[in-house]
């Protein structure tokens, strides 16, 4: 029989709780089944301490899955510990790219019966990871504007955030390199992002390309920065048109440096002060995850 160690948020909200315990459920027919919850990276690092064998499944967001494969990856054993997930976090967005279900028995159902799946890692130079995006300007922005009305709003937090964002920000000043490659210099940047999922923010395909298996990060810059160019970028970035436009450059490549300006970044949901410059380098291959079959 199969053996899984579940590891959930300890701040979770009642439905949330609900939903790990659907999970939980599904697994139970199908082996024994471990559930704590955690809430710091030391108490995540006492449990994978003692794994011992056991197949690990994070039931959370974005935010659950980055704690624990940065944790793994400290330890040195990120790339021999297989990861399930269960996706119940607001935005989900490497699990939309993965094709997970987002009902709970349903991904519990992949988690036993999925296939392994490699997936590329992003490294900071400040030494965190980063498993779906980064993203530096507008987007991180949106993010924090958004945070204060998550509990009130849900999955519209985000595209309110952003919109508040957007008619207050006015651009940074800012070099993207690519490889050592300049694709802006220092121009007037509304947004850089550095993606190795597709989707940002609970869905919106900011890489509508990207691919988390292919040893590549995707790099999308805008330079709209005129009140119109914003909200038509805006507009478009909801349907993965903004890639077409004029003021948006694409690239793809192993080494991204975002630098000039002062200016906050989102990282995997979690907005950084802002910081003068901030390199990104793709680890090709470097976890696996429980895909759909």
């Amino acid at each position: 029989m199969s053996a899984w160690l579940v590891l959930a948020n300890a701040n979770a909200g009642s439905t949330e709780q609900e939903s790990v315990a659907a999970c939980c459920d599904v697994l139970r027919t199908l082996g024994s089944v471990e559930q704590v919850a955690t809430s710091t990276p030391e108490e995540i690092d006492d449990h994978l301490a003692r794994l011992d064998g056991r197949r690990l499944v994070v039931a959370g967001g974005d935010g659950s899955v980055h704690a624990a494969v940065a944790a793994l990856w400290r330890r040195g054993e990120l790339a021999a510990t297989p990861l399930g997930i269960v996706p119940l976090g607001t935005g989900n967005d490497l699990a939309r790219t993965l094709g997970l279900p987002l009902d709970p028995a349903e991904a519990a159902r992949v988690v036993d019966g999925g296939t392994e799946r490699r997936l590329d890692l992003v490294l900071v130079d400040d030494g965190a990871v980063v498993v779906n995006a980064a993203h530096a300007g507008l987007g991180a922005v949106a993010a924090e504007t958004g945070a204060a009305l998550k509990d009130r709003l849900g999955q519209l937090a985000y595209p309110v955030g952003a919109l508040v964002a957007g008619v207050r920000e006015r651009g940074w000043e800012l070099t993207v390199e690519v490889d050592g490659r300049a694709v802006v210099a220092g121009d007037a940047v509304l947004l850089a992002g550095v993606g190795n999922g597709r989707t940002i923010g609970g869905g919106t395909p900011l890489f509508p390309s990207a691919d988390p298996g292919d040893g590549l990060l995707d790099v999308v810059v805008s330079t709209a920065v005129g009140s119109a160019a914003r909200v038509a970028f805006g507009a478009a970035l909801r349907s993965g048109e903004h890639v077409d436009r004029d003021d948006v450059l694409t690239a793809t490549g192993r080494e991204v440096r975002i630098s000039g300006d002062p200016v906050p970044h989102n990282a995997d949901g979690e907005v950084s002060d802002p910081v003068a410059s901030r390199t990104y380098r793709v680890e090709p291959g470097a976890w696996t995850v429980i895909a759909p079959a």
